[in-house]
């Protein structure tokens, strides 16, 4: 009588054969392998910051002493400070003037850059975005010249007959010559997403408006408006966030008195930060300045969304 074969393996006993590592959770591993740096950077440089600034915010630390809780004693100090909300004060003046103009500017740039009528507009894009490669101590010194008491910005108000300004001191002087700095640097990098955005706008849509008899003003206000209105909102969204963390400009402009009594001008919430954290050594209070910080983004980005949404008529929480 013939012997019978033997029967051939499963493919579930040839997977318990291979063990855990499957031929798929090997090759999920080696995909994790791969990004896992990013994350370990992040985990080191950006997560373990933020959550130890949570944790100091309750604590009253020098850098040397040891730490001691303290509640919400740091958030109650800096509430109660009129200085903090000076620089308040100051970083929304300073983001509304810097902010608003360069918005409308960096639009205006972009459609004369999208023109059919402009030339060299590659040499044009590429001089209007060298002030955001540039760095911001540079520009800053720079402008400091600027708007010195004998600068350029003294000499043309005297050529149109108005008073010389002390820009460094004044309380609208540093401001202004702050949000210049600001407008200068940015104009260039939104006027560039903007730019893009008209790019992706079909043309057709501008023949059929022409031959409709729609002129130039109207194709803006009901073509190039509601179609950039995502660029303008993320172009809003960031301007809102980088305007609320401004440090270099007035730090520099102003120097490390930046918050005497001669100096509260230009005083900003970063500036207010920096200088609980590393002129005072008031850690705890620096971090609980961070805390708030951190809110006020959120809810000033938050409240953003929600006008961008209603002067849309998209009042129903839907995606931007």
């Amino acid at each position: 009588m013939p012997q019978s074969q033997p029967a051939a393996p499963t493919r579930g006993a040839a997977v318990r054969k291979q063990g855990w590592l499957t031929e798929r959770r090997r090759s999920s591993l080696t995909a994790y392998l791969f990004i896992s740096p990013f994350f370990l950077l992040f985990a080191i440089f950006g997560l373990y910051p933020i959550l130890f600034t949570f944790y100091l915010s309750f604590y009253k630390w020098d850098a040397l002493s040891p730490m001691s809780f303290v509640g919400f004693q740091n958030y109650r100090f800096v509430t109660e400070d009129p200085l903090f909300w000076t620089s308040f004060t100051n970083t929304l003046l300073i983001s509304a003037m810097g902010t608003i103009p360069q918005l409308i500017l960096a639009l205006l740039l972009a459609v004369f850059l999208n023109s059919s009528i402009t030339k060299f507009k590659k040499t044009l894009r590429v001089l209007y975005f060298m002030p955001n490669i540039t760095s911001i101590v540079a520009v800053t010194l720079v402008f400091s010249a600027l708007f010195s008491n004998g600068g350029m910005a003294n000499w043309l108000l005297a050529q149109l007959g108005i008073d010389p300004m002390a820009w460094n001191s004044d309380w609208w002087g540093v401001k202004i010559a702050i949000a210049t700095m600001v407008m200068w640097r940015w104009t260039g990098y939104n006027t560039i997403i903007y730019l893009s955005g008209l790019q992706s706008i079909p043309t057709d849509l501008y023949e059929a408006a022409r031959i409709d008899g729609a002129g130039r003003f109207q194709q803006l206000l009901s073509i190039t408006l509601p179609l950039l209105r995502p660029f303008i909102v993320f172009t809003v969204l960031m301007s809102t966030i980088g305007s609320l963390q401004l440090f270099t400009e007035p730090f520099v402009f102003l120097g490390q008195g930046g918050t005497s009594s001669t100096r509260e001008e230009g005083l900003t919430m970063v500036v207010y930060l920096y200088t609980e954290a590393f002129g005072n050594s008031f850690f705890g209070t620096a971090s609980a300045t961070a805390v708030l910080l951190l809110l006020f983004t959120i809810i000033f980005s938050m409240f953003n969304i929600w006008a961008s949404r209603r002067m849309s008529g998209d009042t129903d929480g839907g995606a931007l």
